[in-house]
């Protein structure tokens, strides 16, 4: 496909083209999970945002010439407290909870990037990126901490677009004695006796959580790449100290050339939090709900718009997966999807306009050749959905109905005999029943078909 990608740059907040720095060399980095308790739906949005962002690239400019990031932190603040409320070591709890993470991202069909590093192997070279902030005078070594010192970097607050009063005004910064401004923050921090901690030249400790990007970015993708993405919520601090400390290191006027922000996830319209109570983890979903009706439904909005969570919208989702897999047919290889169908995300990934063209896709297989049902499962494909079989899928929603085949033609010869009898009453309730265990029934020509809803 030769059309332009447009992407909503962050910085500066316009949808502008997306020129890469190198055609043959794409880098994208996005900030993955702090593994330190269950992923949840929050969590969710990004990974199959990028994901979806990561096969576009790959369409336009090849599989091989597109590098995707995305990192495991393994060590932070929040970590070292879940493994003491949950007392176990730190080493358990976080292989524990990326084993759950990358379970979630099967489960919702994201590829895996071409590199994943972690946070704690790559202490080393976040030693070096502070002696090199040190060296260059943007960073103060104090009572074993060593800080990023804000106001020698001119262009501070301009991905989020406020200054720097602005910034400490409406921020919760970290209040420390140590600090020159409250607005400065940690690059290295000394670790007490229990906790996780590396030698350094400022003693034993462990490094802030904003460095660990800038410096595996700059390990895979270089000083310099293309697209950085990650939740609104990381904007300011995360994002905007990741380029103060990168710019400042490398001695480079960019770091990323475009920022791509999805938006949050509300529960019923209400913020998702720990003090609501309605945090939803992604693996209580798993025997309830297909991944692909929750691939769809977070794809349903507009990324950098809010989505609203509801059972509605999942109800919803199910009926559409339900009923595209009436025209699945299996296809050895991928056929290729008509221009005009694929255009919308290459706007901006706007992907209600690709469903809204599925459906279209959908309708024209419904009553056209084999060849359009390959195009609309090649096109289903393209954004991870109809990924497993239409027997596979059945016998999920025969699970989760928790009703056997045998049960179901049993109820279906006691319908037919209720019947018989002229007891309507009777046959009409087995039907309701079939259906809340999510069995439906047709009759046809003297006979009663069921299939799983």
């Amino acid at each position: 496909m030769n059309k332009d990608i447009f992407l909503t740059n962050s910085l500066g907040n316009k949808k502008a083209k997306f020129i890469p720095i190198d055609p043959k060399k794409i880098g994208m980095y996005v900030c993955g999970p702090t593994v330190y308790d269950n992923p949840h739906i929050g969590n969710a949005r990004p990974l199959v945002v990028f994901d979806i962002l990561f096969k576009v690239l790959k369409c336009k400019y090849g599989n091989n010439s597109v590098s995707y990031v995305r990192n495991i932190t393994d060590i932070d603040d929040k970590i070292i407290s879940s493994s003491i409320e949950k007392n176990i070591s730190i080493d358990d709890l976080t292989k524990n909870i990326t084993n759950i993470f990358h379970q979630d991202c099967k489960y919702l069909n994201c590829e895996a990037p071409t590199n994943e590093p972690k946070a704690t192997e790559n202490i080393s070279l976040m030693i070096e990126m502070i002696n090199k902030l040190i060296q260059n005078k943007f960073a103060y070594e104090i009572n074993n901490h060593v800080y990023f010192e804000v106001k020698k970097f001119k262009d501070y607050g301009k991905l989020s677009n406020k200054n720097l009063d602005e910034l400490i005004a409406g921020a919760r910064v970290e209040i420390s004695e140590n600090k020159k401004n409250p607005a400065d923050f940690v690059l290295w921090k000394p670790s007490t006796e229990n906790e996780p901690a590396w030698d350094s030249p400022w003693g034993k400790g462990r490094p802030g959580w904003h460095l660990e990007c800038s410096v595996m970015s700059k390990k895979f993708l270089g000083d310099k790449f293309d697209i950085h993405g990650g939740g609104m919520d990381l904007i300011f601090p995360h994002h905007e100290n990741e380029i103060a400390q990168s710019r400042c290191a490398n001695g480079n006027e960019t770091f990323a050339n475009y920022w791509v922000h999805n938006g949050f996830i509300t529960i019923s319209s209400e913020k998702m939090s720990k003090s609501q109570g309605n945090i939803l983890k992604i693996s209580d979903f798993k025997n309830k709900v297909g991944g692909q009706v929750l691939r769809l439904a977070l794809i349903s909005a507009h990324y950098k718009q809010p989505l609203d969570w509801n059972n509605k919208l999942l109800s919803e989702c199910e009926k559409t997966i339900n009923k595209w897999y009436e025209s699945y047919t299996d296809i050895k290889k991928q056929v290729l999807i008509p221009d005009e169908y694929l255009s919308p995300l290459y706007d901006d990934l706007n992907t209600p306009g690709y469903i809204a063209n599925l459906h279209k896709l959908f309708e024209k297989s419904q009553k056209g050749s084999t060849k359009d049902k390959e195009i609309f499962v090649s096109a289903c494909n393209f954004i991870g959905l109809l990924n497993e079989s239409k027997n596979s899928w059945d016998q999920f929603k025969q699970s989760k109905s928790k009703i056997s085949e045998e049960e179901i033609n049993q109820k279906i010869a006691e319908r037919n005999n209720a019947r018989k009898n002229k007891d309507y009453k009777a046959a009409d309730e087995i039907r309701n029943k079939l259906l809340d265990k999510g069995v439906l029934i047709e009759d046809k020509d003297d006979k009663t078909l069921w299939k799983f809803k």
